[in-house]
């Protein structure tokens, strides 16, 4: 949209005159695409509602918002070469600066503001530039700790403050004043509001709740955790499949977990289920204790199993089960008041818990699901053509996939090329906030 309105007002991004004359363009090109881009991350940064059902869920916003601080570190570089590149040339004598005439008297006031700031919106935006190549570096490189990675994140919305900065002084003036202008006036005003939300701490600040660890299981044969949590006041309810984000440590900051437990407003409780996977989940068991105070914020996402098909495949891989679980749950509780689909459930798993997979074939059994459990080791892993196997019928089916995202990738490539429309029959949760 930025690049037809910039279209619109210029007619080209290439002028013809020289090196200096191109330099110029796209240097403001390419500042109004990073500007643009990286106002949109800062705004899916802040978890709003408006765009989550659309664009598929939170998991969703967080995948375009990363790939969109992709985008900006690419253009940023671009930028910054086009800055730079022709003052090097020049300084090595390969390019000759050519002569400027006398400048025309500057009497808009507005404007003569804006040139007095030049100088220090060139050096805000350098400084700037190098530290946002940083942070997202750091962002990107997922060896270093989540916690190391949460407070150097955060920091990027004083980056984009300075890079607003930069751009609204040395965007061409009588751009402001197109369609082109408004549209980017409109982005900044909004990236701007979102860095100032990240920077005081209040991201997700209206759907947070205080509660209290209630009940703790441990599952050691598979290295997983069951945390039931008693909710305070505020919490709006959830859909089986949703997630929320729950802090026990304010140092370490909140983390996203899969809500495994059906929604009773008589009873305000959720669980989480969660497996030593990384340096926060790893040793959790014996850093909380019940009755300990938990933040909760949510919830969010749109794996919520609403298709209105007949028949439906889930696959839970690992401690991609846990969505299931849920909605196993919230049959049980609410059938047969609810018409539910005929659903085969395929849990594959390396690790082997004898309670808690009994547990789960008692949540299937009450909410009359057929179970499918693999063991790697004993029946070898779970492929798309076990499942056609399995389930005949699987062309009138949707499939509901949580769990490594390759493995999902890997199925969904499967049934594409076997015929199934996987843009609106393969669902897959992309558990993946980094």
């Amino acid at each position: 949209m930025l690049s037809l309105l910039w279209l619109v007002v210029n007619g080209t991004v290439f002028p013809v005159a020289n090196i200096f004359a191109l330099r110029e363009r796209l240097m403001q090109f390419s500042g109004v695409l990073a500007i643009g881009a990286m106002s949109a991350a800062m705004i899916l940064a802040i978890r709003p509602r408006w765009p989550e059902a659309r664009l598929g869920g939170l998991d969703k916003m967080y995948r375009l918002h990363k790939w969109l601080g992709i985008g900006v570190l690419g253009l940023a570089v671009f930028h910054w070469l086009w800055s730079e590149g022709p003052k090097w040339a020049v300084g090595a004598g390969l390019l000759t600066r050519p002569a400027r005439g006398p400048r025309a008297e500057i009497t808009d006031p507005v404007l003569q503001t804006l040139r007095s700031f030049r100088g220090t919106a060139e050096e805000i935006g350098l400084w700037a530039f190098y530290a946002l190549v940083v942070l997202l570096l750091i962002a990107l490189v997922k060896k270093i700790p989540y916690r190391w990675f949460r407070y150097s994140h955060r920091l990027i919305a004083l980056a984009y403050l300075a890079l607003a900065f930069h751009a609204v002084i040395l965007l061409d003036y009588a751009m402001w004043m197109t369609p082109l202008g408004v549209v980017l006036a409109v982005l900044t005003l909004a990236g701007a509001y979102a860095a100032v939300l990240s920077l005081v701490g209040r991201i997700g600040a209206a759907r947070r709740v205080t509660g209290q660890i209630a009940e703790m299981r441990n599952y050691p044969g598979v290295h997983s955790l069951e945390t039931v949590i008693e909710l305070g006041q505020g919490w709006q309810g959830h859909k089986a499949g949703q997630f929320a984000f729950a802090t026990s440590d304010r140092i370490e900051g909140a983390h996203p977990y899969t809500i495994a437990s059906a929604w009773d407003p008589a009873n305000p409780k959720v669980t989480f289920i969660s497996k030593e996977l990384g340096d926060h989940t790893t040793g959790l068991v014996d850093r909380l204790k019940v009755g300990q105070k938990i933040t909760v914020e949510g919830p969010y996402g749109c794996f919520t199993f609403d298709d209105g098909l007949p028949h439906q495949i889930w696959v839970g891989a690992g401690i991609g089960i846990t969505p299931f679980i849920a909605r196993l749950k919230d049959m049980a509780a609410h059938s047969p008041m609810q018409a539910c689909p005929e659903i085969d459930l395929f849990h594959t798993t390396r690790e082997v818990d004898e309670d808690a997979l009994e547990r789960l074939a008692q949540d299937a059994r009450a909410a009359n699901v057929r179970l499918h459990v693999l063991i790697d080791d004993r029946d070898g892993r779970l492929s798309a053509e076990h499942i056609r196997r399995t389930v005949p019928g699987w062309r009138g089916a949707s499939l509901w996939f949580c769990g490594p995202i390759k493995f999902g990738a890997a199925l969904r490539a499967d049934f594409a090329a076997e015929g199934m429309a996987v843009d609106q029959r393969f669902h897959q949760e992309l558990f993946e906030m980094r």
